[in-house]
C-alpha cells in the first residue's frame, strides 16, 4: 500500500461523491482523480520524471494542490511543499538541496520562474492552469476508466520516500524532512482513530495547504478515508468564512491558536455545524481555550507534533478529560517519552526533553546525516520541546529547547533573520528573539548594534531584509544598542534582551 493507491481506491468507492469544495466549485472524486492523471502524463511525459524524483509545489491555496500532490505520488515521485511566501533567493535554495528539476506553480508565482531557472537552468516548470479542467468531460473518468487508469499509477512502497518537508534549521538553511508513504499512511490512520473521523466529514482547510499540519490532516487523511476537503477561498472577511462553513457543512475545523483567538469576537461562529476544532502549531493560551469553551458548544482540543513525526503525535482526547494547557495524550500507535540529556527516560513530572517513537517519525534529515543523528538516537525522535508528563498521561510543553519562535504557527529560525541582518552595510552584531504577539503567537524583534562611527536606519534595515525573506520573518522592530550584552564566554545573552523593554 502507498498514498498514491490509498488515494485511487478511495476514488473506485465513491466516484461520484464530492471530494473538494471550494466556494461555488464543487469537485468530485472522478473530477479530481482525473486531474491526478493528467498531472501524471505531464510528468512522466514532457517533464521526464522517474520515480523517486524530487517535484516541488510551489502555489498559495486552490483546489489544483490536491491532485498535483496525488499526482507526483502516482507517478513515483516525491513531493516538496514550498512555503508560498518565500521569496525566490529562499525558494532557489530549497530547489537545490532537494535536487527538484520540477516545480508546479500558479500564475502568480510563475512570475518567479525565470529567476528560479536562471539559478537552475534544467528547472521545468508545469502551471496548474494546465490541469486544472474543472469538471469537463475528460478529466470525469468512469468507474472502469477509474479502475483503468489505477494500472498506470508507479508502484511504490511503504518505505519510499513520499515527501520532503522542509522545516527551518538553527543552522540558518532549513532541513528536508524524509518522510515515507509509511509514514504518512501511519499517521493518518492514528489521526482518524483518535479524531473519529468518519467519510461524511468535511474537514476545513483555513491554514497554508504546504503547512505539515494541512498536508497530513487537511489534504491526505480527508482524501484517503473517503471525507471532503473544504477549502476556504479567503480567511477575510469572517462573515464570508462562515457562510463558506455553513454553506458546505464543515465539521472539522484544524487551526492555529491565533485563529480561535480572532474567532473569539465573533458570535455567530458557534451557531455553525461544527464537530470538532483542533488547535495546533504553538502553544493554545489556556485563556483562549476557556473563553472558547464559554462561548461555543463544540469542543476544542490541543494537540502537538513537529515536520519529523508526520507531523501529529499528541491530542486531548475527543471524548473524556481535556487538560487546557496540556497537548494531551500520544494518538494510537505513538509512544512519547520524557528524557534526559543523556537519553535516560525521567519520572512522571519531571521536565526534560519530549522525544516520539512511532511508525510516523521520519528516515531522517535529506542529505543532512549529522543532523539526522542528532535527533534520531535509539529509535525515538528528540524533538527539542521541553515539558513533562503528568500522573495521568497528559504532556505538557514548557519551553523550546531549539531557538526557535512561531510566528502563525510557521517555524521562525532568528539565525536566519540574523544571517541577513549582518549583510546590510554598518551592522556590526545583531540578535533575534520572539516576543509574544496576541494576534500572531510570537513576533521577531532585532537587537542591532551598528558598527563605530555608523548611523543606522529601520526602516532601511527592514526594507532590505524584507527583500530576502519572507513578510512574516521580518522583525516586527529594530531596536539599536552601543553593544549586545554577552556573557563571559562571549555569547550574547539573548535571555537578558527578551526582557528589554520594546517601547
Amino acid at each position: 500500500m502507498n498514498l498514491a493507491s490509498a488515494f485511487a481506491a478511495s476514488v473506485e468507492k465513491r466516484s461520484e461523491k464530492i471530494a473538494i469544495y471550494w466556494g461555488e466549485t464543487e469537485l468530485s472524486y472522478a473530477v479530481v482523480f482525473g486531474q491526478v492523471c493528467t498531472v501524471v502524463a505531464a510528468l512522466t511525459g514532457k517533464l521526464g520524471v522517474k520515480p523517486g524524483d524530487r517535484v516541488a509545489l510551489w502555489m498559495k491555496n486552490c483546489p489544483e494542490f490536491v491532485p498535483a500532490v496525488f499526482g507526483i505520488l502516482s507517478a513515483g515521485g516525491v513531493v516538496v511543499p514550498i512555503n508560498n511566501f518565500l521569496k525566490p533567493a529562499e525558494v532557489s535554495y530549497i530547489l537545490n538541496d532537494s535536487g527538484a528539476n520540477v516545480v508546479i506553480t500558479d500564475s502568480e508565482l510563475s512570475a518567479h520562474f525565470p529567476e528560479l531557472a536562471a539559478a537552475r537552468p534544467l528547472l521545468k516548470m508545469l502551471k496548474v492552469e494546465e490541469f486544472a479542467g474543472r469538471g469537463s468531460a475528460e478529466s470525469h473518468p468512469s468507474r472502469s476508466g477509474i479502475a483503468n487508469r489505477k494500472s498506470q499509477i508507479v508502484d511504490r512502497m511503504e518505505s519510499d520516500l513520499a515527501a520532503l518537508l522542509y522545516t527551518s534549521g538553527t543552522t540558518g538553511h532549513p532541513k528536508g524532512a524524509m518522510l515515507t508513504h509509511g509514514n504518512f499512511l501511519h499517521n493518518v490512520a492514528s489521526c482518524v482513530e483518535a479524531l473519529k473521523v468518519q467519510e461524511d466529514e468535511r474537514v476545513i482547510v483555513a491554514l497554508p495547504q504546504f503547512h505539515s499540519f494541512m498536508f497530513t490532516v487537511g489534504t491526505l487523511l480527508p482524501m484517503v478515508c473517503g471525507a471532503g476537503i473544504l477549502l476556504l477561498k479567503t480567511l477575510h472577511p469572517f462573515k464570508q468564512v462562515l457562510e463558506d462553513i455553513a454553506r458546505h457543512r464543515g465539521t472539522i475545523l484544524p487551526a492555529v491558536p491565533s485563529f480561535y483567538r480572532a474567532l473569539l469576537a465573533v458570535p455567530e461562529f458557534g451557531k455553525l455545524p461544527l464537530r470538532l476544532c483542533i488547535s495546533g502549531g504553538a502553544p493554545l493560551p489556556v485563556e483562549v481555550f476557556n473563553e472558547f469553551t464559554r462561548r461555543f458548544p463544540f469542543p476544542l482540543r490541543e494537540g502537538y507534533g513537529p515536520t519529523e513525526s508526520s507531523p501529529v503525535a499528541t491530542v486531548n482526547p475527543i471524548y473524556g478529560t481535556n487538560k487546557p494547557g496540556s497537548i494531551g495524550k500520544p494518538i494510537p500507535n505513538v509512544e512519547l517519552s520524557i528524557r534526559d540529556e543523556a537519553g535516560k527516560e525521567l519520572a512522571v513530572g519531571a521536565t526534560g526533553e519530549i522525544c516520539i517513537r512511532g511508525g510516523n517519525v521520519m528516515r531522517g534529515y535529506w542529505n543532512q546525516p549529522e543532523e539526522t543523528a542528532k535527533v534520531l538516537r535509539d529509535g525515538w525522535l528528540y524533538t527539542g520541546d521541553v515539558g513533562y508528563c503528568d500522573a495521568d498521561g497528559y504532556y505538557f510543553i514548557t519551553d523550546r529547547k531549539k531557538d526557535m519562535l512561531l510566528v502563525n504557527g510557521i517555524n521562525v529560525y532568528p539565525r536566519e533573520i540574523e544571517e541577513i541582518i549582518y549583510q546590510f552595510p554598518g551592522v556590526k552584531e545583531a540578535a533575534v528573539v520572539g516576543v509574544p504577539d496576541p494576534r500572531k503567537g510570537e513576533q521577531p524583534v532585532a537587537f542591532v548594534s551598528a558598527v563605530e562611527g555608523q548611523m543606522l536606519d529601520e526602516a532601511a534595515l527592514l526594507q532590505f531584509v524584507r527583500s530576502k525573506l519572507a513578510d512574516y520573518k521580518v522583525p516586527k522592530r529594530v531596536i539599536f544598542m552601543p553593544l549586545l550584552p554577552r556573557n563571559t564566554t562571549g555569547k550574547i545573552l539573548k535571555t537578558t534582551l527578551r526582557q528589554h523593554p520594546l517601547s
